[in-house]
């Protein structure tokens, strides 16, 4: 598993704006073929997008590229463009069924075999897509990670944004649920005001309480915060890596729950402390099971 805590977006069709994200020991990188575009630029971003992926080198941060919605009449252009320069992912927004999933895997599988790596990342940003999620989860085994787009999913239910997000909550907490329930990553909202770090601060550790795995992100001042907040820290490593050894020790005296400190340990806090080792060997801070 690819640690994705900050997935930072950046225009397709700004190379200095790349080449600047290349520096930033950011976790992700997505081209941004969509939103960051201007519908003029298109083309200029497809070209940009492509000389990135083959000259630039992104050093260890995955190279993720977000293409246009399905049924825009831009997304075949961008899949035929963007797939033959092999980036790491596809990210597919607005997505509110799971076939619109199975065709992008399927153009995936037509114009590079079935045995490429590369995986998909769909944006749940809508009410139809909140409603169709255990179909959307599912869909296909490229399938790798869900985004919530807390932005656009307020406007298409007609909510007021606030700063508490208590108006996104329910579909907040079902996008981390299924991705959890289908293991899948779970990438939480974008916090719009790249200034205010405090908020993103508690924003981002609200997401990761919730179990969402990393934040999308839409500046360079917002990388080291986010990815500080979705990496376990020392302490939280060494109580994991306790509780996860006194278990196995336990099972071999055929002893099910046991006491830590004066607290009880059972299965749940058993799969809480395996889920810290799971984020602390994604973030390279202790060696994975098969390194």
């Amino acid at each position: 598993m690819r640690a994705r805590r900050a997935l930072l977006y950046v225009p397709g069709d700004e190379k200095q704006k790349i080449l600047k994200a290349t520096t930033l020991e950011v976790d992700c990188v997505c081209l941004d073929m969509e939103d960051g575009v201007a519908q003029n630029r298109k083309d200029e971003a497809r070209s940009v997008i492509v000389n990135a992926l083959r000259e630039i080198n992104f050093g260890r941060a995955e190279r993720l590229t977000r293409i246009n919605p399905i049924g825009s009449g831009l997304e075949q252009d961008d899949l035929q463009v963007i797939v033959p320069a092999c980036p790491d992912g596809i990210v597919i927004p607005k997505i509110d069924e799971a076939e619109q999933v199975r065709w992008v895997c399927a153009e995936i599988d037509r114009m590079m075999g079935k045995d490429t790596p590369m995986g998909v990342i769909a944006i749940i940003e809508s009410a139809r897509a909140i409603i169709n999620l255990p179909q959307i989860a599912n869909a296909h085994p490229r399938l790798k990670g869900l985004i919530f787009g807390a932005e656009d999913f307020a406007g298409d239910i007609g909510a007021m944004r606030t700063q508490d997000a208590w108006e996104v909550f329910y579909a907040r907490s079902a996008v981390v649920t299924h991705a959890a329930a289908n293991n899948l990553q779970a990438i939480d909202m974008v916090y719009v005001d790249f200034h205010d770090e405090d908020g993103l601060r508690r924003e981002a550790l609200f997401g990761a309480h919730m179990g969402y795995t990393g934040k999308q992100i839409i500046h360079p001042n917002q990388v080291a915060p986010v990815q500080k907040t979705f990496t376990p820290s020392s302490a939280e490593i060494t109580r994991a890596l306790q509780i996860v050894k006194a278990f196995e020790e336990h099972q071999l005296l055929g002893r099910g729950a046991f006491a830590i400190d004066g607290k009880m340990i059972d299965a749940p806090i058993l799969r809480a402390a395996q889920r810290i080792l799971e984020r602390a060997q994604a973030a390279g801070m202790i060696p994975s099971d098969d390194s």
